[in-house]
């Protein structure tokens, strides 16, 4: 495409397409590196090599952007036969442009394909002429990237020079070039100039007040970029985060350059964040974004940074400045077509030609060049096509021709996909095969891709809009003013709605909604407002523009300060309001306060106002502080205005300090007083102290009054009740007197109470009294404290914690008969006073309880006999007897029965009318007095009854009583009866012997037997006698004596070392079974006599391992349960134990057969247990084999039931019942089971003295039982007295 001419005023010329007939066999279109940088900002601006069967690729980063000539049209590249060269571009960035920059052209190319195939877009490339892009360096981009190419040599001298397309960019600065593409290790800059290229209007921030602006500084130079939020709507801090260039975050890179600090101002309630860049270096020029987040709100900020090069004579030793050297030589290099070199060049110096001209992509570029060596289609529909690209300045015409090679086929033009019809900025033109389209006044939106069809073919081509650069048309001009006057500078450039920037000192202005800076355009004019101008806007202001810049300085200077009133000074009574007043000119100078060389702050009571030109001070209350030096000084000058204020002030004592009723001080005698009053007046009074006439002086010793600067004081160093009484105060000075008066109690603790007055005694407590103290300290009496202590005793013990506030108190808990002694405390305010003396030794005692279990015992005609039981609590008084009661129903008189104590438990009232009703009642007496009664429920019918007789025979006699001869026999037999019973003994039916003592009783019969012998033993009757009543019993008494030695005791053979004895049991077994033989061996030459065997139940035995050799001589001892008998029944001969080789002749025995089924020898005999004492069952059988004993409770057997023991020892079979209850009663069976057979015995237990429902439930006892029990219990009691009845 051909370079666009320039006339000498820098305009554009029209461009114009070549014609087919001029045109070269192959041009190329060159684009600057400039270009390059433009093309590869947008990623969408790199086009990727692909098959030419695959669509267009994602584009990819790459650092150089190629245009490649190709013989035949690929799809996604350029198919013009033209090449686009673009040269190697010096650490260019390929980083996507801004969303808000605006996009100026867009390159489509496209394929042509075979028919039937669909044609599809290649990816637009972006560019912009006033932005450049850096591609991401290879590890050789620092040499690669920096390479000029040089010119292709030409062919021949017919050859003309092939057109290129320069694309200028006159805001990129110098300085910009060859930087490093990263900073701090990560991550783009973002070329300043893209911010000025911005057109949309960037959304309000909804977190950031205070932006960070761009700014420019030198290498090596500081700066910081500030960000402010506003917290008041935030409940916390919110988060910041800085980056540079799109991702780079700055948090991971602080240290020495780079430092990110917070703040927080409490009082505005702003967040403050900076990022400070400390000596800044070349490659931290760049794009950076500030973003600020908080919960679902977010708000973001980019501004730039460019650091400039300081320009000095030194020659650094670095490539990137050779680099940069060659790079400004650029201009005098001609063109250089690398692919022509490429494509003659032998594949072996491929790397060294790209290393050579700075291509990094030489794998791509080498993938084009293989397509264009294939044989390039000719076109069918064009005879020549579109150029790849167009460029145009802003408002300039350019011509896009196509020849047809049909001159009939029928052509279409489009942009951006959309038909363009004719209009007067579109014109279409016919000139022979060629056909044309004129774009009048091309504008920013004209920057487009178009393309043309001509029947099924499509050539494409990219219109590229250059905007020209804003130049300064009216230069910024000084301006020199006053504080609050209004400045304006106005400015005017080349064109209208230029985007400018306007900097004060080389910062940019800030222009937000709360800034003081207006900016305001119209056209080609632009102006900065302030509208109250402060020394602070004193500086150098400059606008920028893309074509230029423009500074002017402005100077606000102060004033010239006039005094048109003076402050004056004033004396004022303290108290009253206290005003200062001053005007000076210019009215609209803030001033400050300043007492005594102190600032003034303004607060509730002092105002500081300031109306145009009169400043005032005015303080509502004047206090002795406000006097001093006033001076007030207005800001910016060095003229102060000052006063002097004197405050006045009569004296004044102020009692209400003491915060005291009726002003009346209260102090503890023995305490120190130091009374303290304020006092005020000015200058200061003279203070006198006075007690009635009495002047109280400053060097008194125990009272004194001292005076101070602000307050007088009165000490007592002891207090005493004499101080008590009223302190008058006079205080005098020049302006006037005051007096005073103070009432001083003096309180102590009261006197010690009387001794106090024990009026009642009871068990464990007593009933006290006493009088209030004589003198209760000057305060009320609060309470009083009592002690107690033993008598015997020094610790006294408190009985009450809160106070008494009576005089009287009831101690309680004291030990029964323990003597005790009390005393008093009072207490009022002050404290406690002394205890008073003991009271008088008193002793606790109480009644008993009383009488328990009161029954009837017996009733005659005349007489009643009661019986009870000593009370449950006796207590330390004892008891000393009781009293009996009784009274004649229908009456309330209670006669006694007894004049003196009874000591007993039971007592017969006499002298009763027959057939009276009574009531009797009975107390127990002790030392404290009676008992509360205890009465009957029931009256008593004053009538003997008859009781049927009822034998009580004891548990232990209702089995066999044995004792030893000579023994004592005691027997004891209760019985019941009314009237008396009559008892008769028989033994076997006859009378009983004379040396058998029968004593009767009531209720009792007792056999006495001093001495026993055998023949007291056998079977005793006991009858119980009243009237036709009889009950009887029977007693089995076994009186056994020692048994005698055993009959005919003989050797029945000799054998070995074993002898045979044999025997017959004893005449006399003493009257008790024979339990055992003890058997005894004695040598004939010792006759020492050793025992064999003890306790052995047979009448014969073999004896053993006797000496071989020796003769031995036998006895016998028979055993019963008495013991061993007397004497002892020997062998009449002798045994020798022969040597051996002697032959014995074994004699033939009869084997015996003692196996037998179970037979009881001795029955279970019927049983009465008392309940609550363990009753036994007893029975013998014998059997062989051993048998198993079983035993039952009405048929049901007993297993593992704890309340039950079972014994079997020598055939004697035992049950032992566990403390009995009444529902263990009931038919008991003993069963013996062996191989031979079985047999079983059946007894009756009752159980007497039953239980209560309450006591079986105590008892664990289950329901049913209880209720089974209480209905026998019910049922035997009906058949006893239905028996008795008959009786």
């Amino acid at each position: 495409m051909p370079e666009p001419t320039k006339k000498d005023d820098g305009q554009p010329e029209e461009i114009v397409a070549p014609d087919s007939g001029d045109a070269p066999s192959e041009n190329s279109v060159v684009l600057t590196p400039k270009e390059a940088k433009v093309a590869a900002k947008d990623t969408d601006a790199i086009v990727t090599v692909t098959e030419p069967e695959a669509a267009a690729e994602t584009p990819q980063p790459q650092p150089v952007v190629i245009v490649v000539t190709e013989l035949e049209p690929v799809e996604g590249e350029v198919t013009d036969p033209q090449p686009l060269v673009t040269e190697p571009i010096e650490n260019a960035h390929n980083e996507p442009e801004p969303t808000q920059a605006k996009k100026h052209g867009e390159v489509t190319e496209v394929k042509e394909e075979e028919p039937g195939t669909t044609k599809v877009p290649a990816p637009s490339m972006k560019k912009s002429a006033d932005t450049k892009a850096t591609p991401i360096k290879d590890k050789d981009d620092d040499v690669t990237a920096s390479t000029p190419s040089p010119p292709p040599p030409a062919e021949d001298g017919s050859t003309p020079k092939k057109p290129s397309i320069d694309l200028p960019n006159d805001s990129d600065p110098e300085s910009t070039r060859g930087r490093k593409d990263s900073v701090w290790s990560l991550g783009d800059g973002q070329p300043p100039e893209e911010i000025d290229k911005q057109i949309d209007t960037p959304p309000l921030s909804i977190l950031l007040i205070e932006k960070p602006q761009s700014g420019s500084i030198n290498v090596g130079g500081d700066i910081t970029f500030v960000a402010k939020v506003e917290a008041k709507d935030l409940l916390r801090k919110p988060t910041i985060k800085w980056f540079k260039g799109k991702w780079m975050d700055l948090a991971s890179k602080t240290g020495k350059h780079l430092q990110l600090k917070e703040s927080f101002d409490r009082f505005t309630k702003i967040h403050t964040f900076e990022m400070h860049i400390i000596k800044a270096k070349e490659n931290y020029a760049g794009n950076y974004r500030c973003e600020v987040t908080y919960k679902d709100k977010f708000d973001s900020c980019s501004f730039d940074l460019e650091v400039k090069e300081v320009s000095d004579g030194s020659q650094n030793i670095d490539i990137r400045s050779a680099f940069k050297r060659r790079e400004h030589k650029q201009e005098e290099v001609p063109e250089v077509d690398v692919w022509e070199i490429l494509k003659n060049a032998r594949p072996d110096e491929y790397e060294k030609i790209a290393f050579m001209y700075g291509i990094t992509d030489l794998r791509g570029l080498l993938k084009r060049l293989k397509k264009t060596k294939k044989e390039e289609k000719k076109s069918e529909a064009f005879a020549k096509r579109l150029e790849p690209a167009y460029q145009v300045d802003k408002g300039g015409k350019i011509r896009l021709v196509v020849d047809l090679a049909d001159p009939t086929v029928e052509l279409k033009w489009y942009k951006n996909g959309q038909e363009i019809r004719p209009t007067p900025k579109y014109i279409f033109e016919h000139k022979g095969t060629q056909r044309i389209m004129v774009i009048n006044n091309c504008q920013i939106n004209d920057d487009a891709a178009y393309s043309v069809t001509a029947g099924e073919e499509k050539c494409t081509t990219e219109l590229f809009v250059k905007e020209l650069p804003v130049n300064i048309v009216k230069q910024l001009e000084p301006v020199k003013t006053t504080v609050n006057e209004r400045i304006e500078l106005e400015c005017e450039v080349s064109e209208e709605g230029a985007k400018v920037k306007w900097m004060k000192n080389g910062v940019e202005v800030p222009t937000g909604v709360r800034s003081r800076y207006r900016v305001k355009s119209e056209g080609t004019k632009h102006w900065l407002i302030i509208d109250d101008a402060t020394k602070d806007d004193t500086g150098t202001y400059s606008l920028m523009a893309t074509g230029g810049t423009t500074e002017a300085h402005v100077q606000v200077e102060l004033k010239p300060l006039k005094i048109l009133m003076d402050l004056q000074s004033v004396t004022v009574l303290l108290g009253q309001p206290l005003k200062l007043n001053c005007e000076i000119y210019p009215g609209n100078i803030p001033g400050r306060w300043y007492k005594n060389g102190q600032l003034i702050q303004p607060s509730e009571r002092l105002t500081i106002i300031h109306r145009t030109k009169n400043h005032s001070l005015d303080i509502e209350s004047s206090t002795i502080h406000d006097a001093g030096d006033y001076t007030f000084v207005p800001e910016g000058y060095t003229q102060t205005l000052s006063a002097k204020v004197h405050i006045i002030d009569p004296p004044r004592v102020h009692l209400e300090a003491l915060n005291v009723q009726d002003n009346t001080v209260t102090i503890v005698a023995g305490n120190k007083l130091r009374l303290a009053i304020p006092i005020s007046g000015e200058p200061a009074p003279r203070v006198v102290w006075m007690k009635g006439e009495r002047v109280i002086l400053d060097s008194g010793n125990r009272v004194r009054a001292e005076t101070f600067a602000d307050h007088t004081c009165l000490t007592i160093d002891i207090a005493e009740r004499e101080d008590t009484g009223n302190y008058k105060i006079v205080l005098q000075n020049e302006a006037g007197e005051d007096t005073a008066s103070v009432k001083i109690k003096v309180v102590d603790i009261p006197d010690a109470p009387e001794a106090p007055l024990v009026t009642d005694v009871g068990g464990d407590w007593c009933t006290m009294t006493w009088e209030p103290p004589r003198y209760d300290g000057g305060s009320p009496i609060l309470g009083y404290f009592i002690e107690r202590k033993k008598k015997q005793s020094s610790r006294w013990m408190r009985l009450n914690f809160d106070l008494c506030k009576e005089t009287t108190f009831e101690p309680k808990k004291m030990i029964e008969g323990v003597p005790y002694e009390v005393r008093i405390f009072a207490v009022n305010a002050i404290g406690v006073s002394k205890p008073s003396e003991p009271s008088k030794p008193f002793i606790p005692l109480a009644v008993t309880s009383e009488p328990t279990m009161l029954v009837v015992d017996d009733v005659t005609d005349t007489t009643v006999t009661m019986k009870w039981r000593p009370p449950d609590t006796i207590g330390a008084a004892g008891l000393d007897g009781y009293q009996v009661e009784y009274c004649l129903e229908g009456t309330d008189e209670w006669i006694l029965a007894n004049k003196e104590l009874i000591e007993k438990t039971r007592f017969t009232i006499t002298g009763l009318p027959v057939e009276a009703k009574i009531l009797v009642r009975v107390k127990a007496i002790n030392a404290a007095g009676a008992s509360p009664p205890r009465t009957t429920q029931h009256s008593i019918l004053v009538k003997e009854v008859i009781e049927p007789p009822k034998i009580r025979i004891p548990r232990h006699l209702k089995q066999t009583f044995i004792r030893k001869v000579g023994e004592v026999v005691n027997l004891v037999v209760p019985f019941v009866g009314k009237p008396r019973p009559k008892v008769n003994w028989l033994k076997e039916g006859q009378p009983i012997d004379q040396t058998i003592n029968i004593r009767n009783s009531d209720c009792d019969s007792i056999m006495f037997i001093r001495k026993a012998e055998r023949k007291h033993s056998g079977k005793y009757d006991l009858s119980v006698q009243v009237e036709n009543h009889i009950d009887t019993a029977t007693l089995d008494i076994q009186i056994v004596d020692l048994p005698g030695p055993p009959q005919a005791v003989k050797i029945e053979e000799v054998w070995g070392n074993n002898v045979a004895l044999d025997w017959n049991p004893p005449k006399d077994n003493g009257n008790a079974p024979i339990i055992g033989y003890t058997i005894q061996k004695a040598d004939k030459k010792t006759m020492e006599w050793y025992t064999c065997i003890e306790h052995y139940h047979r009448t014969c035995i073999t004896i053993s391992d006797l000496v071989v050799g020796n003769e031995y001589f036998f006895r016998i001892y028979s055993e019963n349960m008495v013991g061993l008998s007397e004497s002892a029944t020997a062998t009449k001969d002798s045994a020798l134990i022969v040597k051996e080789g002697l032959q014995l002749k074994i004699p033939e025995y009869n084997d015996r057969d003692f196996t037998e089924p179970p037979i009881f020898t001795q029955p279970l005999i019927n049983t009465f247990a008392i309940a609550g004492y363990n009753a036994t069952l007893n029975c013998s059988v014998r059997a062989n084999p051993r048998p198993k004993v079983i035993w039952m409770k009405n048929k049901i057997t007993i297993i593992d039931d704890p309340r039950y023991r079972m014994f079997s020892n020598q055939g004697v079979c035992t049950l032992e019942i566990r403390k009995p209850c009444p529902f263990d009663g009931g038919v008991y069976t003993c069963k013996a089971v062996n191989d031979l057979g079985e047999a079983q015995v059946d007894c009756k237990l009752e159980v007497k003295g039953g239980f209560t429902f309450f006591e079986l439930m105590k008892r664990g006892v289950p329901l049913h039982l209880i209720d089974k029990y209480m209905n026998e219990s019910k049922t035997s009691e009906k058949s006893e007295s239905e028996k008795k009845g008959s009786i």
